[in-house]
């Protein structure tokens, strides 16, 4: 396995660039590796890749470029939403402008308070100079004149033609250990018989496979403290901690994945925390790389040599 990481230059900088229809985003490049924020929306990541790469994040081509209304849209790309999931709380829409600062090593994007919620999101993006890593941290804030409990969730929407591979928790014996190892969750339509799971020993693997129709979702508390997305040669890991002693939406899960004909979601959370009134806030990071790595057949010894190659484990 040939496994390359982003890294190798030391060039960052930032411009202000239409894309997919929206005249006002925010482009940064750190070495090889570029992402496109929206400030007409959001906040939105809608684009990560290589520079002149493909996006290996989903675009909604029907969606690009629109602005305003009342409906909550998907666009694509990834976002901030806060846990557990219920209609219309966590479908508060989007739609309308943010507000950013670049400071030469952070792009902060702010959206207003959610009329319907009360909620204020921040994500915060600040990439190594080389490109080997981007910071993403999600800040969720209470301007509500009341407490809430709720968990930051983050959910990024990967393009079709691709597989999510997740560690499972190292093997030990039933001779050596009797103790559960942590929960899968199901939904009422999760179909573990569907053959877009993989159900290896070492790996778990989700196909995104555009001729199924039913949607498949998953969850569990992955202590392993990382996932990724392989698609056309380019590995996309998302590093994330589990926190002792917290507790997690959805049956305690702080990852979940979820897929359709048009894409599958890699989502993270954090834990169910209780926010103060007027100005109580909670933080969830990610540590996003992308690798150019080739993981062969998918096998689990390709996987494990691919992972390997680029630090991984």
């Amino acid at each position: 396995m040939d496994g390359q990481s982003a890294g190798g230059e030391t060039d960052m900088h930032m411009e202000r660039i239409a894309y997919g229809g929206w005249p006002n985003c925010i482009c940064v490049r750190a070495g090889a590796v570029e992402l496109v924020a929206t400030t007409d929306v959001g906040p939105r990541i809608i684009r990560l890749g290589f520079v002149n790469g493909p996006n290996l994040m989903k675009e909604y081509a029907d969606q690009m470029g629109q602005t305003g209304g009342a409906e909550w849209r998907i666009y694509g790309g990834h976002r901030l939403w806060h846990a557990p999931e219920a209609k219309p709380r966590t479908y508060a829409p989007d739609n309308g402008p943010v507000a950013w600062e670049w400071n030469g090593i952070v792009l902060r994007l702010k959206q207003p308070v959610e009329a319907a919620t009360g909620i204020e999101k921040h994500i915060e993006i600040a990439p190594a100079k080389d490109g080997s890593e981007i910071l993403v941290r999600h800040r969720l804030i209470n301007r509500n004149c009341w407490d809430i409990e709720t968990a930051p969730w983050s959910p990024t929407v990967m393009a079709p033609g691709g597989r999510l591979i997740a560690p499972h928790e190292p093997y030990r014996s039933h001779a050596d250990y009797l103790l559960p190892s942590r929960p899968l969750v199901l939904w009422h339509y999760t179909d573990m018989s569907d053959p877009r799971w993989v159900w290896g020993r070492r790996y778990l693997q989700l196909i995104q496979d555009s001729s199924r129709s039913s949607p498949q979702k998953l969850g569990w508390l992955n202590q392993r403290g990382w996932i990724a997305y392989a698609r056309q040669g380019v590995l996309f890991v998302k590093r994330y901690d589990a926190m002792d002693g917290a507790t997690y939406p959805d049956f305690d899960s702080n990852t979940e994945t979820f897929t359709d004909p048009e894409m599958l979601e890699m989502e993270t959370l954090g834990p169910l925390t209780r926010l103060a009134a007027d100005g109580g806030a909670v933080e969830h990071v990610e540590r996003w790389s992308l690798h150019r790595v080739d993981l062969g057949d998918f096998s689990e010894d390709a996987i494990e040599r691919g992972l390997t190659s680029v630090g991984i484990r």
